[in-house]
């Protein structure tokens, strides 16, 4: 699973947390993820970040790294638009896509995608 966002908020940090309790949880699935910070600023961004880390408990489990430039990664086809875009994927194939403009990731957003977690652990 694969977490683009252009700002770490709680709601993020909730998603984060909760990715991280099925990592322990699903070892045997080989469940892994990581967030990737979407920034301008990477040096301010990058103390943002690990004071939300503590701030939540974020465990090591899923790495918190931070891109240069708010577009992403090119071949990942980030939506302008898009705040928050997770990926489900499994074996190069992604089963789930979720992308949430500003203001729309909340906590029903993390139900949403964690609800499609088992796309993965199939």
């Amino acid at each position: 699973m694969t977490v683009f966002a252009r700002e770490m908020t709680d709601d993020l940090a909730s998603l984060v947390k909760k990715i991280d309790k099925q990592i322990a949880e699903h070892e045997d699935k080989q469940l892994k993820s990581f967030v990737v910070l979407l920034t301008d600023d990477p040096d301010a961004t990058e103390e943002k970040l690990t004071e939300t880390a503590k701030k939540h408990g974020i465990s090591e489990n899923v790495p918190l790294t931070l891109f240069d430039g708010t577009a992403g990664p090119p071949k990942y086809k980030i939506a302008e638009d898009a705040d928050v875009t997770v990926l489900l994927w499994t074996k190069q194939e992604v089963k789930a896509n979720h992308a949430f403009k500003k203001g729309e990731f909340n906590a029903k957003a993390v139900d949403k995608v964690m609800a499609d977690l088992p796309k993965i652990l199939e």
